[in-house]
C-alpha cells in the first residue's frame, strides 16, 4: 500500500493548490442592447454578433 513517507507542508500542500482557486467568469455588454454577455459568444438577449442578427425575439 503507497504510504507517504513524509509529512506535507502546508506549503507544499499550498502551491500544489494554487491553481484549484475558482475564477470569476469573464463578461462584456452587448454593443446592440447593453446586456452582459460572455466574450465571443452569441448576445442571449438580442441573438447578435459582431452585429448580424442570428435568431429574431419572439416576444
Amino acid at each position: 500500500m503507497a504510504v507517504p513517507k513524509r509529512k506535507i507542508s502546508k506549503s507544499r500542500r499550498g502551491n500544489r493548490r494554487s491553481h484549484d482557486a475558482l475564477k470569476k467568469p469573464a463578461i462584456s455588454t452587448c454593443p446592440q442592447c447593453a446586456e452582459p454577455k460572455a466574450p465571443h459568444r452569441l448576445c442571449p438577449h438580442c441573438g447578435t454578433y459582431k452585429g448580424k442578427d442570428f435568431f429574431a425575439e419572439d416576444e
